[in-house]
């Protein structure tokens, strides 16, 4: 074992991955730096809440403080709901209660509801002093002395052993590091807002489980359940006018097709011309559906062009590297963006804590990072990019096998239990 070693990080960007991971740098004592574009923490009061499934459960609980991991304990709703495969009449395929798809585990392998707002405020507990706000990244060098050098567009410049990109989806570090990264347009546009649940007459499967909805036709629709914070986390910062989302109970709705079938301007349009597109494309279906996307407040409802990052091969390891969407980019379309970024957060934690142990090296550490973090990151993506085609098929002979398998995975015990293993996970 070589002698323990001292090493600083910093960090491009303030999102879910790159504050677990400083969480879990800062519990093992290892100096961190954020650098986060934003000029203010409201300016990321913002999105939909997420699901939080065992992987990112045991990455929150592994990398923050006990303070913090029970904060955001007090503040997820539990998600026990079911998951149903549905037609576009509302018809069960196939339907799982939630009991079948949440095995009996502790509070750090469960599956959460969690507000964006919430966890980032949970993320940002006890951080004032080491995240940089308003700090917009430029470019990196490193000296002759192997420390990276982070440039910023306010001319200052700061120094440490690691630089890690975190930086989303268009990240900075990673057009320099491997600049033929590039994400590609999926082809996919979906159009996605909330129905408040006080007062709404909807079915129970459209007020307590997630749904599929597979139509005979093209296009698919997405639906889930989202329960306010049982402790409810606020910025006082925020302005009064600002729509939350974990003061409220909403059924979140997303409606995905091919872009080429929508109209070229869907993008620029306004949440009450989109939700006219889309009881356009759903006349026919079932009323509770129809009324789910009408009924919507449309200030929630937006456009959103679906992309992600094709796999990317190894690439030569330095003392620059890259973590969640800056790398493995998905499509929405899977549920695991976000675990994903906190998988990485931990795996990365873990092997920066054995490098200031002395059990291993710098560069040989964040090589089997690298590797690891591909292997299970790009499968998400594989994943994602397959649901998100499938939903832009107009192959109505590939559907109706679809649904076919479906109705047999209902009726046959032992395929049942194996999905709901899958989904569960």
């Amino acid at each position: 074992m070589t002698p323990q070693k001292k090493l600083d990080v910093m960090i491009i960007g303030g999102g879910i991955g790159g504050l677990c991971l400083t969480q879990g740098l800062r519990r093992a004592g290892i100096p961190v730096t954020v650098y986060e574009r934003t000029q203010a923490r409201t300016d990321w009061l913002q999105g939909y809440r997420i699901h939080i499934n065992p992987h990112g459960s045991r990455a929150l609980h592994d990398c923050l403080p006990p303070a913090a991991w029970q904060r955001f304990l007090d503040s997820v709703s539990v998600n026990d709901g079911g998951f149903g495969f549905a037609t576009e009449q509302l018809d069960d395929l196939l339907r799982f209660a939630g009991a079948e798809l949440l095995p009996d585990a502790g509070p750090a392998d469960a599956h959460y509801g969690a507000s964006r707002i919430s966890l980032r405020e949970v993320l940002l507990s006890d951080l004032d002093d080491v995240v940089r706000l308003g700090k917009t990244f430029e470019r990196y060098e490193i000296g002759a002395d192997e420390r990276v050098t982070a440039h910023f567009s306010d001319g200052t410049s700061a120094t440490a052993d690691i630089l890690i990109g975190a930086d989303g989806a268009n990240s900075r570090v990673r057009q320099q590091l491997l600049p033929h990264a590039q994400r590609i347009d999926t082809g996919i546009l979906a159009i996605a807002g909330k129905h408040r649940l006080d007062g709404a007459d909807l079915p129970y499967t459209l007020r307590e489980d997630a749904n599929i909805v597979i139509p005979t036709n093209n296009g698919f629709l997405f639906t889930a359940v989202w329960r306010p914070d049982r402790r409810t986390i606020v910025d006082q910062t925020a302005p009064q006018a600002f729509v939350l989302d974990n003061t409220s109970a909403y059924t979140f709705w997303a409606y995905a097709d091919a872009a080429g079938r929508l109209p070229a301007n869907t993008e620029t349009l306004c949440g009450a011309d989109l939700q006219g597109i889309v009881l356009d494309r759903t006349t026919g279906w079932a009323p509770a559906l129809r009324e789910l996307i009408g009924g919507s407040d449309p200030k929630t409802v937006n456009a959103i062009r679906v992309r992600c990052a094709p796999p990317t091969g190894p690439w030569p390891t330095g003392r620059v590297t890259l973590l969640g969407d800056a790398i493995h980019n998905m499509t929405p379309m899977a549920g695991i963006g976000a675990n994903t970024a906190l998988r990485d957060a931990d795996l990365l934690r873990r092997q920066l804590i054995a490098v200031t142990s002395g059990e291993r090296e710098l560069v040989p550490a964040l090589h089997e990072y690298e590797e690891r973090m591909r292997d299970y990151g790009f499968a998400a993506v594989k994943r994602s990019l397959s649901n998100a085609r499938r939903a832009g098929s107009t192959n109505r002979i590939g559907r109706g096998a679809f649904r076919t398998v479906l109705r047999a995975v209902a009726a046959v015990p032992p395929l049942r239990r194996r999905m709901a293993v899958s989904l569960g996970r």
